[in-house]
């Protein structure tokens, strides 16, 4: 058995050149449509100039004046990742959808007539001829490397990693490369002078564990090609959120709830089509300084409605807002269950 790292290339981006094929030569942004959105997804004429996700648009635009920006699409892309992924999964493999864009993929290679590399090619040129969306294919022996591997080569990429080849592809791979490895662990190890995997493998398991918890033992593991997570068909989303950039910084309470509002409406649509609910709300604000703040409220009772959800969220704003000028403002859910199973109490 292998597992494969299914990843759409410049998804947003992609679907956008779809749509609208004269903006393949263009450089291409999806994201918020003010200077002080960011971007979520740039195509490969946009990283030229040396754009990435969550980079700010008035800094993009700086770097690239020609820059064309379109706002997010959801419904039309999660269309567009439905057609990709279902046909993937008519090559019988086992599937694990981790976002819109990605999936692992647990495949028996011995029941396909052909190597590993040409099956994930014939996939790769399946889903282009019939979808038009580019994707690129990581292949290993556990969930780690996969996606190490769909990430060396793209666009349209594929690559295997064996056993034998993990002093070839891990020693120079930049650490915040190591999945589970965010931006604060990151910056820790940066100001201990670790930079790269060769770097990391000097640490030894109870420096880690004592620092980072959990999360150390894993990065421990993965380094050294240690993996044992399965690829889950049954993954089931752990929180939905939507948030705001405000076109202009405002601390004020009746402009804000108005934003939370129209936030709680548009989560409503996403629980109600989803058939879920949730117990736990999280606001997050970020203030005109950067600063980011989130406060979170654990309900008895499961909400999916907006107007539970804005009522719960301008409580929490209230409480979090004091005299701070705000820049951003979201809200999540977390703790989600399914509406359709009842729930069974005990007397």
């Amino acid at each position: 058995m292998m597992i494969f790292h299914v990843d759409c290339d410049a998804f947003y981006a992609s679907c956008e050149e779809i749509r609208n094929p004269k903006l393949k030569i263009k450089p291409l942004a999806v994201g918020g449509l003010t200077n002080k959105s960011i971007i979520t997804t740039a195509n490969y004429k946009a990283r030229e100039y040396g754009l990435h996700s969550a980079m700010p648009i008035f800094m993009a635009k700086k770097l690239c004046p020609d820059l064309v920006v379109l706002p997010v699409d959801h419904p039309y892309y999660e269309e567009k990742s439905a057609q990709v992924f279902s046909l993937i999964e008519k090559y019988g493999v086992t599937m694990e959808k981790v976002s819109i864009d990605e999936a692992y993929l647990l495949v028996d290679v011995d029941s396909f007539d052909m190597s590993p590399l040409d099956l994930a090619k014939r996939i790769q040129e399946e889903v282009l001829t019939k979808t038009e969306i580019s994707i690129s294919v990581g292949i290993s022996y556990n969930k780690f490397l996969a996606k190490i591997a769909s990430d060396r080569k793209k666009p349209r990429g594929i690559t295997q990693i064996r056993e034998d080849q993990l002093d070839t592809f891990l020693p120079d791979l930049p650490i915040e490369k190591v999945h589970g490895i965010g931006s604060k662990t990151c910056k820790k190890l940066n100001d201990i002078g670790i930079y790269k995997v060769r770097d990391l493998l000097k640490l030894d398991k109870d420096f880690l564990r004592e620092n980072f918890g959990k999360q150390g033992t894993y990065i421990y593991n993965v380094i050294r090609g240690i993996d044992k997570r399965t690829v889950n068909p049954n993954r089931k989303r752990k929180s939905i959120g939507k948030e705001q950039t405000l076109r202009t910084n405002t601390k004020d309470i009746h402009t804000l709830e108005k934003i939370l509002e129209d936030l709680a409406k548009k989560i409503e649509t996403y629980m109600v089509n989803k058939n879920l609910k949730a117990k736990t709300l999280t606001l997050k604000i970020k203030e005109d300084n950067f600063t980011s703040h989130t406060k979170s409220i654990t309900l008895q009772e499961y909400i999916y409605k907006k107007e539970d959800i804005y009522t719960e969220a301008a409580t929490l704003l209230k409480a979090i807002l004091k005299d701070k000028t705000l820049r951003l403002i979201g809200i999540s859910l977390s703790n989600l269950a399914n509406r359709n199973l009842d729930q069974l109490t005990f007397l």
